[in-house]
């Protein structure tokens, strides 16, 4: 049986990858694992490669929550996995001029069904 949590963080994600696919984001990798730790989603945005950390949260408030629950401890985190990425990822990746890293915050209802989607562009 798959941990709550677990479950909950994988619809969010889902929920992300899709909001992402839907606005002409090319995904390119999901949950790729370095030592320290794991990049959510790597995408391209027309010429610009984003990391999109995903947090998910259930409950009122969720969104608020979520996005600031990315601190900078985090943040700095992000851009080491991010650094991991272009040393060892083997993705054939679109020729891009930057990168930026984007929050995406998912609010799951109790039932599992996804209530809201944010995206923050940029987000640090």
């Amino acid at each position: 049986m798959i941990d709550p949590r677990r479950a909950r963080g994988i619809a969010g994600e889902q929920a992300a990858a899709e909001l992402l696919a839907a606005l002409g984001y090319q995904i390119l990798e999901r949950n790729f694992r370095t030592k320290y730790g794991e990049l959510d989603i790597v995408a391209a945005d027309r010429s610009t490669l984003v990391f999109c950390e995903v947090r998910t949260r259930a409950g009122s408030g969720a969104i608020a929550y979520a996005l600031e629950s990315i601190g900078p401890g985090k943040r700095m985190q992000l851009r080491k996995m991010a650094r991991e990425w272009f040393r060892l990822s083997t993705v054939d990746c679109p020729p891009t001029r930057g990168s930026r890293f984007d929050a995406i915050a998912v609010a799951i209802a109790p039932d599992g069904r996804t209530r809201a989607v944010e995206h923050v562009r940029d987000a640090f």
